[in-house]
Order: structure tokens, then sequence, then C-alpha cells
């Protein structure tokens, strides 16, 4: 399996605290059957810096550390950016890091809201030839109460990511519920560990992955493994298109 967004680089944001974790969490990584990671660290979202060079230079120096420890993991660079109004400015002068620098770009949105401005950036970023991933749209406030901004920012070309501990209900059922609603609906493309420890944070990419085997199918499961493959290639991926989320029906007993 392959794994597009974890925070496993030491001493960077919430993630891994230091190298001796970064190695817990690539043991545990290889042990639920993940081969690569894309690193992804915050950015810009207001605790935290890391810009393009940074980031890369601390994948090196993290997989030097894997291959002398004997652990079969590749580590990719990646970064998961906050959304802000500058995106786009920042990612010409190199501050900004897509996703293996190819044409895919995490965002992640405000826990409690969508911007308003969004829409607008992400069809500025679509016009500069890159392609907007939103991150956990699972876990956003707004987007559960109104799922139709969801469904007009995909069906006008985003993408976006579930995490499989979300799938599998660690961060409770409301937020189960609208994982699977979001993948009935066409509205996700990948599932990813966002994985930032290995205590209360860790990957669940097998369990997830049963769960959609079970729930949805293996054809389900193909298209998020084949997306991933594809997104690190630089291809397009496979989209089906968006549907409205059907909101669940409350029966009055008279």
């Amino acid at each position: 399996m392959i794994d597009i967004h974890c925070h496993i680089l030491p001493g960077v944001d919430d993630g891994a605290k230091s190298l001796a974790e970064s190695i817990e969490m690539a043991k545990h990584a290889v042990e639920d059957g993940i081969k690569t990671i894309i690193a992804t660290p915050h950015h810009k979202n207001s605790k935290y810096e890391n810009p393009k060079t940074q980031i890369i230079d601390k994948v090196n120096d993290l997989n030097k550390a894997l291959v002398k420890e004997g652990i079969d993991l590749k580590i990719l660079h990646g970064q998961e950016t906050r959304i802000y109004g500058e995106i786009l400015e920042d990612l010409e002068i190199g501050d900004i890091l897509t996703l293996v620098e190819s044409k895919y770009l995490f965002i992640e949105l405000p826990s409690g809201h969508v911007p308003r401005y969004t829409e607008r950036l992400f069809f500025d970023i679509q016009m500069k030839g890159l392609i907007p991933i939103i991150v956990h749209p699972e876990r956003n406030q707004e987007l559960i109460e109104r799922p139709d901004v969801l469904y007009n920012l995909v069906e006008k070309g985003a993408l976006s990511q579930v995490t499989a501990s979300s799938l599998s209900g660690y961060f409770g059922k409301k937020i189960k519920n609208f994982s699977h609603q979001l993948i009935e609906a066409n509205l996700t493309h990948f599932i990813a560990s966002d994985a930032h420890n290995v205590q209360n944070r860790s990957f669940k990419m097998s369990e997830a992955f049963n769960i959609v085997e079970n729930k949805f199918g293996t054809d389900m499961v193909y298209l998020f493994k084949e997306n991933v493959e594809l997104l690190i290639g630089d291809n397009n991926v496979y989209k089906e298109a968006p549907e409205r989320v059907r909101k669940k029906r409350l029966f009055k007993i008279f």
C-alpha cells in the first residue's frame, strides 16, 4: 500500500517528535502493509512553517535512517498546506510543495468552516495546471452540515482524501457515517492515514480497506489504491461523476 498523507517527519509539527518516534511509526506502517509514504508536514496553519526545501532535506535524512535501521519503507516528499489566499504566490517563489512535485496539491481547510474564497482559489489553482485535494473533508463541520459545498467543489474539479481512521470510527460515529456517505456519493478519491503517532493517531489503513471492501466492494478498493499510484506518477486519477449526499429521512412514530 501507499499512504499519501502522514506526519512521520521528526520534530517538524504535531506528528513524530523525534527520529526514534519516526522509526517507530515506520515499523507500524510496514506492519500495516504500507511500502511507501508521502510525508506531509503541516504548513501555514498558524503553528508550523515547513517550506519546500526544508521538507525535502528532512525526507532525505529520514530515508537514510530507515535504510540504516533495515526498514523496508520509502518516504516521498509532500506538504499539507492550510488554505490561505497567497498559496499561488508562494508556490511561485518555491515555498509550497505539491505531492512528490506532481500536479496534485494538498489543501487543509479550517475544522469549522470553508472560507468564502475557497471556490475562487481552487479555480485559480486549476488554471495554473494544478489539482487541489481537500484533506479530511469528513472532519470539517460546515461540510458535514452542508455537504453540497463539497459537491460543488468536486464538481468543479477538486478532489478529496478521507482519513482511514474516520472510516473505522475512531473519530466518532457522525464522522464515520459521513465518510461512508462521501464514498457512496463519489465525493472522495483517496484514502490515507493522516497518522501522527503510534498511540492514538496510527495508520489503520488495512482496517479501512477491509471496511471499504465489505461495504462497497473490491472495485472501490481498486479505485482508491490505483489512484495513489496514478498520483505518484503524476497521471490523471479515476473519478466517478459526483453525486449529492442524500440526507437520511427521519420517520416519526405516532
